[in-house]
């Protein structure tokens, strides 16, 4: 028993494993955070230090920057060209939208002789204190007194002609006042040489009263009918 005990060493004699030396753990943990590291870098895209690159390599990274600078710059001018053209085209639409000056009215006594005189211009008859409005934009040239009037406002069009409104019971503007079509300019009365509640309506062209019924279809307006066959088109625009 005790010699197969000392001759087993025999047996295992030239086959020990040369013993190797252990890897630094510090060696590993540094080389694991540079690789990580720099996979996080790589998959970041991350600029380079400036201090580790060429001044060429700088430069492109500078003329990258600017160049998108001024594209966003270009982009952000091109917004506001687009909307100042929607506004100028809003602004075109409302100079050139012709109403009717009231709503609710009984068209009376038209354009022509009356009482062996010229009737120079229409009545549309409503309750007094009803408001009236610019049947086209323009600049307020009279609000107050205006003799047989009555308490009237006369606008003047961009395109030179003037509207008169007569025997207002009070009236709403100021003279040199600029109103857009729709604005409120005074309520009907009978003020002035009337014979009833109603808004007198004239027309003048270069000074001389024009009949106001086919001068205002011609601009899409039928007095008449009482349809405001531009400003539809512009509301359905």
């Amino acid at each position: 028993m005790r010699q197969r005990l000392s001759s087993e060493p025999d047996r295992y004699r030239g086959r020990r494993r040369v013993p190797t030396p252990p890897r630094s753990r510090y060696a590993a943990v540094v080389t694991t955070a540079f690789v990580g590291a720099g996979i996080v870098a790589l998959g970041a895209n991350a600029l380079p230090d400036a201090k580790s690159v060429s001044p060429s390599v700088l430069d492109e990274l500078k003329q990258a920057s600017i160049t998108s600078q001024d594209a966003a710059a270009r982009a952000d001018t091109a917004d506001r060209a687009t909307r100042d053209s929607r506004t100028d085209g809003k602004a075109a639409s409302e100079q050139d939208t012709w109403l009717l000056p009231l709503q609710g009215y009984d068209f009376n006594s038209p354009y022509g002789m009356r009482w062996g005189k010229l009737h120079t211009g229409i009545d549309l008859v409503a309750p007094e204190g009803t408001p009236f409005v610019a049947i086209h934009s323009g600049t307020v040239t009279k609000a107050g007194w205006f003799g047989g009037y009555g308490y009237a406002v006369i606008v003047q069009h961009p395109d030179g002609s003037e509207a008169i409104y007569g025997h207002s019971s009070a009236v709403s503007v100021q003279e040199g006042q600029q109103v857009k079509a729709g604005d409120q300019l005074g309520l009907v009365g009978n003020t002035g040489h009337s014979y009833g509640s109603h808004l007198h309506l004239e027309i003048h062209v270069k000074g001389q009263p024009l009949d106001p019924v086919p001068w205002l279809q011609d601009r899409g307006v039928d007095i008449k009918l009482q349809v405001e066959a531009i400003y539809s088109d512009v509301a359905a625009s």
